[in-house]
Protein backbone atom coordinates (compact mmCIF):
# COMPACT_ATOMS: atom_id res chain seq x y z
CA UNK A 1 0.00 0.00 0.00
CA UNK A 2 1.45 3.75 -0.94
CA UNK A 3 2.48 5.36 2.42
CA UNK A 4 0.34 8.25 1.45
CA UNK A 5 -3.14 7.28 2.67
CA UNK A 6 -5.65 9.40 4.36
CA UNK A 7 -7.96 8.44 7.52
CA UNK A 8 -11.66 8.39 6.67
CA UNK A 9 -12.52 6.00 9.30
CA UNK A 10 -11.52 4.73 12.83
CA UNK A 11 -12.34 1.60 14.43
CA UNK A 12 -14.84 3.74 16.55
CA UNK A 13 -16.58 5.43 13.58
CA UNK A 14 -16.63 2.47 11.68
CA UNK A 15 -18.95 0.55 14.70
CA UNK A 16 -21.05 3.23 14.96
CA UNK A 17 -21.85 3.45 11.13
CA UNK A 18 -22.13 -0.12 12.08
CA UNK A 19 -24.77 0.29 14.53
CA UNK A 20 -26.65 3.33 12.70
CA UNK A 21 -27.37 0.52 9.63
CA UNK A 22 -28.48 -2.41 12.12
CA UNK A 23 -30.97 0.16 13.97
CA UNK A 24 -32.12 1.14 9.91
CA UNK A 25 -32.56 -2.48 9.47
CA UNK A 26 -34.39 -3.21 12.47
CA UNK A 27 -36.77 -0.39 11.56
CA UNK A 28 -37.27 -1.84 8.16
CA UNK A 29 -37.84 -5.16 9.55
CA UNK A 30 -39.71 -5.45 12.51
CA UNK A 31 -42.66 -7.38 11.77
CA UNK A 32 -40.03 -10.18 10.61
CA UNK A 33 -39.39 -13.17 12.61
CA UNK A 34 -35.89 -14.06 10.68
CA UNK A 35 -33.48 -12.48 8.12
CA UNK A 36 -31.20 -13.58 6.38
CA UNK A 37 -27.40 -11.62 6.17
CA UNK A 38 -25.43 -12.40 2.94
CA UNK A 39 -21.68 -11.12 3.10
CA UNK A 40 -19.39 -11.24 0.29
CA UNK A 41 -16.00 -12.42 1.10
CA UNK A 42 -13.91 -11.55 2.47
CA UNK A 43 -14.37 -7.87 4.04
CA UNK A 44 -18.15 -7.90 2.99
CA UNK A 45 -18.40 -10.88 5.65
CA UNK A 46 -16.69 -8.96 8.02
CA UNK A 47 -18.85 -6.33 7.97
CA UNK A 48 -21.83 -8.69 7.82
CA UNK A 49 -21.06 -10.57 11.02
CA UNK A 50 -20.74 -7.36 13.08
CA UNK A 51 -24.38 -6.31 12.16
CA UNK A 52 -25.30 -9.30 13.06
CA UNK A 53 -23.79 -8.93 16.32
CA UNK A 54 -25.55 -5.79 16.66
CA UNK A 55 -29.08 -6.88 15.67
CA UNK A 56 -28.29 -9.87 17.87
CA UNK A 57 -28.74 -7.72 20.84
CA UNK A 58 -30.77 -5.10 19.87
CA UNK A 59 -33.63 -6.77 17.45
CA UNK A 60 -36.43 -9.28 18.19
CA UNK A 61 -35.82 -11.51 14.96
CA UNK A 62 -33.56 -14.20 14.91
CA UNK A 63 -30.20 -13.43 11.76
CA UNK A 64 -28.23 -16.24 10.07
CA UNK A 65 -25.58 -15.32 8.24
CA UNK A 66 -24.61 -16.45 4.78
CA UNK A 67 -21.29 -16.07 2.75
CA UNK A 68 -20.99 -15.22 -0.75
CA UNK A 69 -17.82 -15.78 -2.71
CA UNK A 70 -17.73 -14.30 -6.19
CA UNK A 71 -15.41 -14.23 -9.06
CA UNK A 72 -15.16 -10.97 -9.43
CA UNK A 73 -12.79 -11.55 -12.41
CA UNK A 74 -15.21 -13.11 -14.08
CA UNK A 75 -17.44 -12.12 -16.96
CA UNK A 76 -20.23 -14.09 -16.08
CA UNK A 77 -21.83 -14.87 -12.70
CA UNK A 78 -19.60 -18.11 -10.68
CA UNK A 79 -20.46 -18.02 -6.93
CA UNK A 80 -19.87 -20.09 -4.19
CA UNK A 81 -22.21 -20.07 -1.54
CA UNK A 82 -22.59 -22.02 2.01
CA UNK A 83 -26.24 -22.26 2.02
CA UNK A 84 -28.63 -23.96 -0.02
CA UNK A 85 -30.33 -21.69 -2.20
CA UNK A 86 -33.81 -22.98 -1.53
CA UNK A 87 -32.85 -21.92 2.33
CA UNK A 88 -33.83 -18.13 0.77
CA UNK A 89 -37.45 -18.76 -0.82
CA UNK A 90 -39.81 -15.74 0.85
CA UNK A 91 -36.96 -14.72 2.99
CA UNK A 92 -35.85 -11.02 3.51
CA UNK A 93 -31.93 -10.79 2.74
CA UNK A 94 -29.64 -8.06 3.28
CA UNK A 95 -26.42 -8.48 0.74
CA UNK A 96 -23.59 -7.01 2.58
CA UNK A 97 -20.21 -5.54 1.12
CA UNK A 98 -17.56 -3.10 2.07
CA UNK A 99 -17.56 -0.52 -0.57
CA UNK A 100 -19.80 0.23 -3.43
CA UNK A 101 -17.37 1.28 -6.69
CA UNK A 102 -18.44 0.14 -10.02
CA UNK A 103 -21.32 -1.84 -8.60
CA UNK A 104 -20.21 -5.04 -10.51
CA UNK A 105 -19.61 -7.01 -7.07
CA UNK A 106 -22.95 -6.01 -6.05
CA UNK A 107 -25.14 -6.60 -9.32
CA UNK A 108 -23.14 -10.41 -8.92
CA UNK A 109 -24.45 -10.74 -5.55
CA UNK A 110 -27.92 -10.11 -6.46
CA UNK A 111 -27.36 -12.95 -9.00
CA UNK A 112 -27.00 -15.11 -6.23
CA UNK A 113 -30.82 -14.75 -5.51
CA UNK A 114 -32.15 -14.17 -8.86
CA UNK A 115 -34.12 -17.33 -9.25
CA UNK A 116 -35.37 -17.41 -5.45
CA UNK A 117 -39.02 -15.52 -5.33
CA UNK A 118 -37.37 -13.40 -1.92
CA UNK A 119 -39.78 -11.00 0.50
CA UNK A 120 -37.31 -8.69 0.07
CA UNK A 121 -33.71 -7.98 -0.64
CA UNK A 122 -31.73 -4.85 0.51
CA UNK A 123 -27.95 -3.78 0.44
CA UNK A 124 -25.65 -2.57 3.00
CA UNK A 125 -21.94 -0.57 2.50
CA UNK A 126 -19.56 0.43 4.50
CA UNK A 127 -18.70 3.47 2.12
CA UNK A 128 -20.33 4.01 -1.39
CA UNK A 129 -17.87 5.62 -3.62
CA UNK A 130 -20.64 6.88 -6.33
CA UNK A 131 -19.31 5.62 -9.17
CA UNK A 132 -21.86 3.19 -10.39
CA UNK A 133 -21.08 1.72 -13.76
CA UNK A 134 -24.15 -0.35 -12.95
CA UNK A 135 -27.79 1.33 -12.50
CA UNK A 136 -27.40 0.08 -8.55
CA UNK A 137 -28.14 2.02 -5.23
CA UNK A 138 -27.56 0.61 -1.70
CA UNK A 139 -30.04 0.46 0.78
CA UNK A 140 -27.78 1.56 3.59
CA UNK A 141 -24.60 2.82 3.57
CA UNK A 142 -22.17 4.40 6.25
CA UNK A 143 -20.94 6.64 4.41
CA UNK A 144 -21.17 8.08 1.03
CA UNK A 145 -17.45 9.61 -0.20
CA UNK A 146 -16.85 11.40 -4.00
CA UNK A 147 -13.24 10.62 -4.74
CA UNK A 148 -11.47 10.60 -8.26
CA UNK A 149 -11.34 7.15 -10.28
CA UNK A 150 -6.99 7.17 -9.35
CA UNK A 151 -8.30 6.53 -5.58
CA UNK A 152 -9.21 3.72 -4.28
CA UNK A 153 -10.72 2.84 -0.80
CA UNK A 154 -9.40 0.53 1.47
CA UNK A 155 -11.02 -1.33 4.29
CA UNK A 156 -9.45 -2.70 7.16
CA UNK A 157 -11.18 -4.99 9.04
CA UNK A 158 -10.19 -7.78 11.55
CA UNK A 159 -6.65 -7.57 10.28
CA UNK A 160 -4.17 -8.77 12.85
CA UNK A 161 -1.75 -6.50 14.22
CA UNK A 162 -3.67 -3.53 12.46
CA UNK A 163 -6.55 -1.09 13.71
CA UNK A 164 -9.68 -1.39 11.78
CA UNK A 165 -10.18 1.94 9.52
CA UNK A 166 -10.77 2.84 6.44
CA UNK A 167 -8.21 4.62 4.01
CA UNK A 168 -7.97 6.35 1.09
CA UNK A 169 -5.63 5.52 -1.04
Amino acid sequence: MPDKKLLILNSTQIQQKIDRIAYQILEDNFDETEILIAGILPRGNHVAKRLKAVLDKIAPFSSRLLTIELEKDSTSLSAHINFEIEECSNKVIVLVDDVLNSGKTLAYGFGVFLDVPLKKLRTVVLVDRNHKSFPLATDYAGMALSTVIKEHVSVVLDVEGEEDAVYLV
